[in-house]
């Protein structure tokens, strides 16, 4: 079946000067091994990052690199890339090994590098002021939300830890139980003047989090 990129093109509000590129930026490496968005793909990252900094900069210029860092982080992330190319309904356009239209089954991570891919391919064919405000037109939602930065509680015992006792938290892993697909983290943590607070996790990481929680309610 053929695919119409016209449609997308109304979906961003431009037409392309060179088409082959809108369609090499859509095209994966299981489709074309050497004429595929794998480097396109690479710039529209950069591209996508330097316009989210700037508007991050003239939205908050008093915040603190650390906050912009996170507001940044959770813009450009490919859990946001993908919200935005299933806004775009990319999966329509996309040139996969799987040639079976109606059937195929795109990845997320193939829909979210593609995103990137088709940024690359219009600042390529249009410049730096058509495709920023094209991502700013299409990210519109999640940086009004970015307004609200939540901070995870092993951020906030972290700051609390070094303003009080000029320390790090002290993190150690108790357990890891469970089979390999399944596994079970025990954590404890501990400031420079509690005892340790233990808490469990399906990683490492949640564990921590969880452990940084569970320390937090109990010192305030």
């Amino acid at each position: 079946m053929k695919i119409d990129y016209q449609i997308l093109e109304k979906k961003i509000k431009i037409k392309f000067k060179n088409k082959d590129l809108l369609i090499k930026s859509l095209t994966h490496k299981s489709f074309n091994k050497e004429n595929n968005n794998e480097k396109i793909e690479f710039l529209g990252d950069r591209v996508l990052g330097l316009v989210i900094a700037k508007k991050l900069l003239e939205i908050y210029p008093d915040e603190k690199e650390g906050i912009l860092d996170k507001k940044f982080a959770s813009l450009v992330n490919k859990k946001t890339c993908l919200e935005i190319a299933k806004k775009l309904e990319l999966q329509k356009f996309i040139l996969t090994f799987n040639l079976s239209y109606k059937t195929k089954i795109i990845e997320d991570k193939v829909l979210a590098d593609s995103c990137e891919a088709l940024l690359g391919a219009i600042y390529l064919d249009k410049g730096f002021n058509i495709v920023e405000k094209i991502i700013l037109d299409l990210w519109s939602v999640q940086i009004k939300q970015s307004v609200i930065t939540q901070i995870d509680a092993k951020t906030k015992l972290q700051e609390f830890s070094l303003k009080k006792f000029k320390k790090l938290p002290t993190y150690k892993i108790i357990s890891n139980t469970g089979p390999r697909h399944k596994p079970l983290f025990k954590v404890a943590v501990k400031l420079d003047n509690t005892k340790f607070f233990i808490s469990k996790g399906k990683s490492k990481k949640e564990a921590e989090q969880n452990a940084a929680e569970l320390c937090l309610n109990n010192i305030k």
